[in-house]
């Protein structure tokens, strides 16, 4: 039993009283104090804490819920939150693993409201061997768990604190210049969609469920450019990632390319013989051919994207514009690749040039040697 006392947000008090009762059911009741001061309130508190035991009035006595232990909630935290929320199949899919390999096994008996900083800890010691981002997505899932479990009014509060490992920010492969070429000609000679493939991800910075949805419907050749729209995950049809379409300009090299390889097979840019859609292991293959045949390393389809990135950093490209035909939510991801641009280093090294205003007028007092 307890009796709080907090400032009423429109001035006053709040007297907020819990009692537990003999049956071990639970009764709770938020008022605003009828008199001005802390300590009136607090005995207006307590003489209503003794009321509510005596009478105890059975309408308003709310039965002790039953606290369900994390394995069983996990499939409704799915199916109420995250698909019913619309969260894509590749976040739905990513949730079902951390809950089932790492939560589950650890911490899948517990009841929700009985999860405790000590086995968060627990948990982190278990995940030790993981990289950080991999122990920050598993503890993310349980944090968004528990408070939707609060908010459904499971239990009452978060009952542990849970802090993220501080994650490196890792560098960015990509190809350079000479390299990117090398792996283009490569491309071209491995088959029209490889070579596509090495377009669509080295100038068009599109990533790989965004290539294999790219429809002709997409490409204008007229104003050469071409909208990103949808992305495709494992048979998945779904917005691009961040929930909204861009547009890209196309390079000369790009626009020839899929003007060569238009075909009627499918209305899908990348399909196979049959038109059939590739899927992200056709893709992946395409990538590794061409980087074989050209002596390339890093034969990833992402490192591609990366490369697009770099390469409009290291000829001046600004963030804001990287941003947005990269399709980043947030310009802290574009800015891993401004370290590249030399423009932009060139441009902070020459501030040191230009006298500041107060040198101009002669306001400079010259303090060295004192």
């Amino acid at each position: 039993m307890s009796v709080t006392i907090r400032p009423y947000r429109r001035g006053g008090w709040e007297v907020d009283v819990r009692i537990v009762l003999p049956d071990g059911r639970r009764r709770r009741e938020r008022k605003r104090a009828p008199v001005s001061s802390k300590s009136a309130a607090l005995r207006w508190g307590q003489a209503r804490e003794r009321e509510l035991l005596i009478h105890r009035p059975a309408a308003t006595i709310q039965p002790r819920k039953e606290v369900p232990i994390l394995k069983a909630f996990a499939p409704r935290f799915l199916d109420s939150y995250a698909r019913a929320n619309r969260q894509k199949p590749s976040t739905i899919v990513t949730k079902e693993v951390l809950l089932r390999v790492h939560l589950a096994p650890l911490l899948g008996a517990k009841r929700l409201d009985a999860i405790t900083n000590e086995d968060v800890q627990r948990l982190k010691r278990a995940l030790s061997e993981k990289a950080p981002k991999t122990v920050n997505n598993v503890l993310s899932v349980l944090s968004t768990l528990l408070k939707a479990a609060v908010e459904w009014q499971l239990i009452e509060r978060v009952p542990c604190t849970i802090r993220l490992l501080k994650v490196p920010k890792p560098s960015a492969a990509f190809h350079d210049f000479v390299s990117y070429e090398r792996l283009v000609e490569a491309g071209r000679s491995a088959g029209a969609n490889a070579y596509l493939i090495v377009l669509l991800g080295g100038e068009a910075g599109l990533r790989c469920g965004e290539m294999i949805a790219l429809e002709w419907a997409d490409v204008d050749l007229a104003k050469r450019q071409l909208c990103v729209q949808r992305s495709n995950w494992n048979g998945h049809v779904t917005a691009p990632k961040g929930g909204r379409l861009r547009y890209i300009p196309l390079t000369v090299r790009l626009a020839k390319a899929l003007r060569d390889q238009r075909h009627l097979r499918s209305p899908l840019v990348l399909c196979n013989e049959d038109g059939e859609a590739l899927n992200r292991k056709a893709v992946l293959l395409g990538v590794r051919r061409a980087a074989r045949r050209g002596k390339v390393q890093n034969s990833g389809v992402h490192v591609l994207r990366h490369t697009f990135c770099s390469h409009l950093a290291m000829r001046g490209a600004p963030a804001r514009a990287i941003q947005e035909l990269a399709g980043h939510a947030d310009l802290s991801t574009t800015q891993r690749y401004m370290h590249l641009s030399p423009a932009a280093i060139e441009a902070a090294i020459r501030l040191l040039d230009q006298p500041p205003a107060d040198l101009s007028r002669g306001d400079i007092v010259e303090t060295a040697g004192r």
